[in-house]
């Protein structure tokens, strides 16, 4: 029986799609312009057993979902700029103690409060260096309703492989855009589970990594007590200030994704073989690029998209790849600096001819906007 395609929002995607993953446990406090996932949540969650919290502020929702996640359940949170700033403490929290859980960030614009209905890509630098000390993240951002519900289940999958905190960074438009999506039966998209521990309770460390990099994770509650702490720790889970012991827990916090590098790390190419204009973007700003590509193989200009689905770990291997045979890179995103246009110019040198087409007044950038600089 053909199954029927939905109009579904993204952010109405989004909570499916974490449910879908096997999400358990929702904390949150309601934000412009992510709150349609905290109310699909209260709705969707009571229906598969599990557990919606609207929290009193993105501190406590953040603390939630890291203990929620430490009691076995799969656990997020969304919010957007504001509240993604109130949660960085307790993020790097989950990043040391290498506790999976998934934070969906809704960008709109700013400073502050801002343009608080409208939309922005301005969280990107923020995204990957918002913790203090030497730490990793994993960043993910969709283009499309369908990106919101496969990029949710991906980010649960990340989270639940690697232990660690992924940020789904949408943007306001994708957010809150409406598109025809058939959701797929269950079993049909990949679902990962934490890996448990095998050995007896007593011989239990919660930091000692298997062959494949990755400790096993049980789960509070059961057989299995030990502890985690935001101090440097050793393999026990206890306070361990030995500097070799720290070393090599912040060498590990990067190495076990490194290792993983090629497959974290997704872009997708439109017309990219011959072409001699290189538009780099990514989630609403891709939607824009694509058409103005499109528009400009019409008046004889070569040019194609390179997408960046994962924004973190970034994508230098693919960047180079596919800027190395073009001409001109235009970059496109929805902030002031260029966050991603200065790491592509530390990719591709100082040499190559890159341009930044940007907005950061609340306003999406169009096809037009592109097709001006590509003239």
């Amino acid at each position: 029986m053909q199954r029927e395609a939905k109009l579904v929002q993204g952010n109405e995607a989004i909570a499916h799609g974490a449910i879908y993953a096997g999400a358990r446990f929702y904390a949150g406090y309601p934000i412009t312009p992510s709150s349609e996932i905290a109310e699909e949540c209260s709705r969707l969650m009571p229906k598969v057993d599990g557990v919606y919290l609207q929290m009193e502020d993105e501190i406590a929702s953040i603390a939630a979902i890291v203990g929620a996640s430490l009691a076995g359940a799969k656990s997020f949170t969304a919010t957007s700029g504001p509240g993604f700033s109130l949660m960085q403490e307790n993020l790097g929290l989950a990043v040391m103690g290498e506790v999976p859980c998934v934070v969906i960030n809704v960008q709109r614009s700013g400073p502050s409060t801002g343009l608080a209905t409208k939309p922005a890509q301005s969280d990107v630098m923020q995204i990957r260096w918002g913790r203090h000390g030497d730490q990793s993240i994993i960043a993910l951002t969709p283009a499309t309703v369908k990106e919101c519900f496969t990029l949710a289940v991906q980010a649960f999958n990340f989270a639940e492989r690697f232990r660690v905190p992924v940020i789904l960074a949408a943007d306001e438009i994708v957010a809150h855009m409406r598109e025809n999506i058939i959701f797929p039966d269950p079993g049909e998209v990949q679902v990962i589970d934490r890996k448990k521990p095998t050995v007896p309770p007593e011989q239990y460390k919660p930091f000692e990594p298997e062959s494949d990099g990755i400790a096993p994770l049980a789960a509070y509650g059961s057989d299995y007590v030990y502890h985690v702490t935001s101090s440097m720790h050793g393999l026990d889970g206890y306070s361990n200030n030995d500097p070799a012991n720290a070393q090599w827990r912040v060498a590990q916090l990067h190495r076990k994704l490194e290792r993983y590098r090629d497959e974290i790390v997704m872009t997708k190419s439109y017309d990219t073989d011959d072409a001699e204009v290189l538009l780099i973007a990514f989630g609403a700003t891709t939607r824009a690029a694509r058409a103005a590509a499109l528009e400009a193989r019409k008046n004889g200009i070569k040019a194609g998209v390179l997408q960046l689905i994962t924004l973190w770990p970034f994508a230098d291997k693919e960047i180079a790849a596919h800027g190395k045979g073009a001409k001109k890179i235009v970059v496109v995103e929805m902030n002031y600096s260029g966050q991603v246009t200065g790491e592509v110019r530390r990719i591709l040198g100082p040499e190559k001819d890159i341009t930044l087409v940007n907005k950061y007044n609340g306003q999406i950038i169009t096809p037009k906007d592109i097709l001006e600089v590509l003239k």
